[in-house]
């Protein structure tokens, strides 16, 4: 009744957010008022339902999971499908309506441009593609029978809220929109188009200033396999890297960090690996080829979002009281309402699994059965490449090697809701398809684009017996990139690189992927991948040859490069090393003390708030501010001020907490610092901030850099903070918790219906902390699992694990996730409601 009642008071009173004049734009936006809508409110779950598939129960807990007990698999995926599609069928509709190409019919001609990348690169396509793999695998008749039950709850009930509001009625799900879930978690970790940018800003800086904005390689000691002679004992049997715990080890690894800081920024030449450098001539042929600015400024829209990344680590039983293995992963995706994962918990007579998944995938990604508990995160692989080529527009071809082609054309009409309909031609060529913006062209090849099997992959690792296992399921799981670690019951431990890496050759020679490439010449295209088809993977790396740790004793994965010395080129778009250099110190300690660890202790790590860029920046900040107040008094706009920022951040613990002070005016200083820092070199290139180059670069750069002269680095960081400041001061922040706020986290539609939120609350973490939020991009920890393999297991997601507006597991977790808290993954059924299923036709 009180969710009926914000509703109501929302769309008729004007209060809840909305001024009578929003108000009447949301009449505008969404279908009139109807006794349709009302319903949305009374929707409840069945009793019982009939189900082609077989018997089966659903318990949904106190905490809106349901837990499935299935007479057979297909039963259960049934089930599966029934429960997601009640609780999540607008979240569904809504992402397949994404990668079809859709959404400007509901969003208008805002959702176009949008709709037209994604018809543009045909993701329809590569599903379909998968699919037709997918389907004659064990785990094809298992989706078939999801989507039976996903379309049985669409026919059974009342739509939620959105469809009335919205005024539309979905079309029955298909098992390749559940392949389109596959491709669109795939893209959103691994479409990047680095190079496009990379040739844009080569074009617009000196070669010199270029290269040491934007080196290929962050110059830190914290890979996620450490091969140096201190760790690489606890690496296990490493595979697919070069072992340096001799003395061939690189000069960029045997130095400390603090070390290559210093000398760093004493001007000196900062020592980088070799591997996969973007030499001069190479940046010079990229940026004569380069497509132009209108159309990656187009396609960056569209690639993976800044930030995406992951925390995961395992501990041998060696370093925990139970001496089991402990197992955590938190995946940092796209905060939103509802949330992107669905919990579930499925019990048949072959497999107990219980974790998360996307609303859309019948089988458990992230989670533990009774013999293992596995977690991902992003490896920043290189899958994507671009190629630009010699086209005769007149006769609609291109020339490849020695003989013009046709391109392979179709029409599309995209429709617009309130505006004309956008008619395209897609155009393909025999890398994937050309991507096309203001008469600027680039070909795209994306691992995603062939038939990959993934979903069949998933559906073993639930399966999975122990770490044979899960490494024959890794090696089938082809697309994104990612890094896999895996801990059993029997005390055995696992990391491995999963997904299809391209050998890239040119005359002969291995090349990296970080350019782009002459398609016409047949560059560096990859032997054996089809678009659209499925793929024979010839020219890949072999899985035995991707890195592997097997038993590592005590491992960590941050997004941070994956070795010095992989024996192939993984990638180059890694994180910043500060999540995984404070995981590693963490773990380190406990390891070298022999404190054995607990659950709690992991489940602590993952809410850490100690931000590494502080440890360096603060204790330079402070130098250069006191200098400024005892040098340079006059020159301050407020010494008094910059005086007790001063003492602020002289006694703060370096930690994002929400209630702190000393976390506002750094979080602060270091946006307006980076600002100072770069806004001059930019400001004659048409290149915005996003074009700027990462913190570990701003952390580092040398004060005899060419980005300060004419200034100094303590002078423009003293400017910065005197900035922050005044922003602080005009805003009227107090603690951190009042600027890094949960008000991004947002519905799709929450623009038009706030309601549709969830509440605001303040956040700890930053974009540097383990605990991760990124209140500037609503990115942050998607899902919080720490797994005691064959004992217990907690989790938390970010808001509820209904999407149902009514439901009291709308929000029901936001709270506790916000607070670092967790729930038990009890197996253990019992809860507030059950639907029984029984066999019969639909």
């Amino acid at each position: 009744m009180t969710r009926r009642g914000v509703l109501a008071a929302t769309v008729l009173a004007g209060t809840a957010g909305l001024s009578l004049s929003a108000a009447d734009e949301l009449l505008e936006q969404f279908a009139p008022l109807s006794g349709d809508v009302w319903d949305a409110a009374r929707r409840t779950r069945p009793e019982r339902v009939e189900s082609p598939a077989g018997g089966a129960t659903i318990t949904v807990d106190d905490e809106g999971v349901p837990h499935v007990e299935a007479e057979s698999e297909e039963a259960g995926s049934f089930a599966v499908g029934y429960i997601q599609g009640f609780d999540r069928l607008f979240q569904l509709d809504l992402q397949r309506r994404v990668m079809r190409g859709q959404t400007a019919e509901l969003a208008g001609e805002g959702a176009a441009d949008g709709d037209e990348f994604h018809v543009r690169m045909d993701f329809v396509g590569a599903a379909e593609a998968t699919w037709d793999a997918v389907r004659e695998t064990p785990a094809g008749p298992l989706v078939e029978r999801y989507t039976e039950g996903v379309n049985a709850a669409l026919e059974d009930h009342a739509l939620p809220l959105e469809f009335e509001l919205l005024g539309y009625e979905p079309e029955p799900w298909t098992p390749v929109d559940s392949m389109l879930m596959e491709k669109q978690i795939s893209w959103t970790l691994t479409g990047n188009f680095g190079e496009l940018r990379r040739a844009v800003i080569a074009d617009e800086l000196d070669a010199d200033l270029f290269e040491e904005l934007y080196p290929v390689a962050m110059d830190h000691d914290v890979p996620v396999l450490r091969t140096d002679p201190e760790h690489r004992e606890r690496l296990g049997d490493l595979r697919g890297v070069a072992d340096t715990s001799g003395n061939s080890q690189d000069e960029s690894t045997a130095e400390s960090t603090d070390a290559r800081r210093q000398r760093t920024r004493d001007g000196s030449t900062q020592a980088m690996s070799t591997r996969g450098t973007f030499s001069r001539a190479a940046r010079s042929e990229t940026a004569a080829n380069a497509p132009g600015r209108p159309l990656t400024d187009w396609l960056s829209a569209f690639e993976s979002p800044p930030g995406v990344g992951s925390n995961s680590w395992v501990v041998s039983g060696e370093h925990t009281k139970s001496g089991t293995p402990i197992m955590a992963n938190d995946p940092h995706l796209a905060l939103m309402t509802p949330p992107l994962w669905y919990e579930q918990h499925v019990e048949t007579p072959d497999a107990s699994v219980r974790g998360v998944t996307f609303p859309g995938v019948p089988f458990v990604i992230i989670g533990a059965n009774d013999r293992g508990g596995w977690g991902f995160t992003n490896v920043g692989a290189d899958v994507l490449d671009c190629y630009t080529y010699e086209i005769d527009d007149d006769e609609g071809r291109y020339r490849y090697r020695d003989e013009w082609r046709s391109f392979e054309t179709a029409e599309r009409e995209i429709e617009i809701s309130g505006a004309e309909n956008r008619t395209i031609t897609t155009r393909k060529t025999v890398h994937g398809p050309l991507l096309e913006r203001e008469d600027h062209r680039v070909g795209v090849s994306w691992t995603g684009l062939s038939a990959t099997r993934t979903t069949q992959a998933v559906y073993e690792l639930t399966r999975s017996d122990g770490l044979e296992d899960a490494l024959e399921a890794a090696r089938i799981f082809d697309l994104p990139t990612q890094n896999l670690v895996y801990a059993d019951a029997d005390g055995r431990t696992l990391y491995v690189v999963t997904g299809r890496l391209p050998i890239r050759e040119i005359d002969g020679e291995v090349v990296t992927g970080n350019r782009l490439f002459d398609g016409s010449e047949a560059e560096a295209e990859w032997d054996g991948f089809t678009p659209y088809e499925d793929s024979s993977w010839d020219g890949f790396v072999p899985f035995e040859e991707q890195p592997h740790a097997i038993d590592p004793d005590v491992l960590a994965t941050a997004n941070q490069r994956v070795a010095d010395n992989p024996e192939h080129y993984v990638g180059v778009a890694y994180a910043t090393p500060y999540r995984g250099r404070r995981i590693y110190d963490v773990l380190d300690e406990v390891a070298d003390s022999g404190t054995p660890t607990d659950p709690a202790f992991h489940r602590d790590l993952q809410t850490d708030t100690r931000d590494e860029r502080a440890v360096a920046l603060v204790p330079e900040l402070l130098e250069a501010g006191r200098n400024a107040l005892e040098n340079d008094e006059a020159t301050l706009s407020n010494p008094g001020a910059l005086e007790t920022a001063l003492e602020t951040l002289e006694s703060w613990s370096l930690e994002m907490d929400r209630d702190s002070r000393g976390a506002l005016v750094f979080a602060r200083w270091i946006d307006n610092f980076e600002r100072a820092v770069f806004d001059p070199v930019f400001e004659d290139t048409d290149l915005d901030d996003s074009y700027y180059p990462n913190e570990w670069v701003l952390e580092t750069l040398s004060p005899d850099s060419p980005v300060f002269e004419g200034r100094s680095r303590a002078g423009v960081m003293v400017q910065g903070i005197e900035d922050a400041l005044e922003e602080i001061d005009s805003e009227g922040w107090q603690t951190y918790g009042d600027w890094n706020t949960t008000a991004p986290v947002s519905h799709p539609f929450g623009g038009q219906a706030p309601f549709l939120n969830y509440d605001e609350r303040p956040r700890d973490g930053s974009r540097a902390t383990v605990d991760n939020y990124r209140v500037e991009r609503s990115v942050g920890a998607s899902w919080r699992m720490v797994v005691e393999p064959g004992e217990a297991a907690w989790g938390i997601v970010p808001g509820g694990n209904s999407g149902e507006y009514f439901s009291p597991h709308y929000d029901d977790q936001f709270q506790r996730w916000a607070d670092g808290e967790y729930k038990s993954m009890d197996l253990e059924i019992a809860g507030e409601e059950t639907i029984t299923f029984e066999e019969g036709s639909q």
